[in-house]
């Protein structure tokens, strides 16, 4: 006489739900990777790594970022991002405008957008490559990667070498429990 397994495994209707859940939210980053790779500076082409300190704007902020520094920067103006990758690829995202751009920063995966790109560490804030000259840019736009007094004045000390004078820093001196910086 041979016995039925009634023992099956069943997952209850809870965790299928969750797991239902997890699959659909796979399958929708791995269309929105579909869509970035079309667009290559598409915001979250590259994606921020917590451990690097990064934090992606939203594309909100991100857009308003990039339209203040070139409207600040004018016609013809040089853009200098130090640590500000999300705005870099909102800027990249406005292709045939009359300004150039700069990205400045530690995540050597940011190196496929070539020359653009200048490898960044603020403990060494005058370890700039030879052809960015002092005072280059109209507008240089920073978010020092830490909330440190001495991140702040590293990152100073670069910005004060590259700018001609127009800066926008983006940094805060306390995170809050909500995410929020103040």
């Amino acid at each position: 006489m041979e016995e039925e397994d009634d023992d099956v495994p069943q997952l209850s209707s809870h965790t299928l739900a969750a797991l239902q859940e997890f699959y659909l939210e796979q399958q929708q980053r791995e269309g929105m990777k579909t869509s970035r790779e079309s667009h290559q500076y598409s915001v979250g082409s590259i994606e921020e790594n917590w451990q690097l300190s990064q934090f992606w704007y939203s594309d909100e902020t991100a857009t308003c970022l990039a339209n203040e520094a070139v409207a600040a920067a004018g016609k013809d103006g040089k853009i200098a991002c130090i640590s500000a990758p999300s705005v870099y690829q909102k800027l990249k995202e406005q292709d045939g405008k009359a300004f150039s751009v700069r990205i400045l920063e530690y995540d050597r995966r940011f190196s496929v957008y070539g020359e653009e790109f200048v490898f960044y560490d603020y403990n060494s804030p005058l370890n700039l490559p030879e052809n960015l000259l002092p005072h280059s840019f109209d507008i240089v736009i920073a978010d020092p990667p830490y909330l440190s007094e001495e991140c702040l004045q590293k990152t100073a000390e670069t910005i004060k070498y590259l700018t001609k004078g127009k800066i926008l820093l983006c940094t805060g001196t306390q995170v809050q429990p909500t995410g929020m910086v103040t």
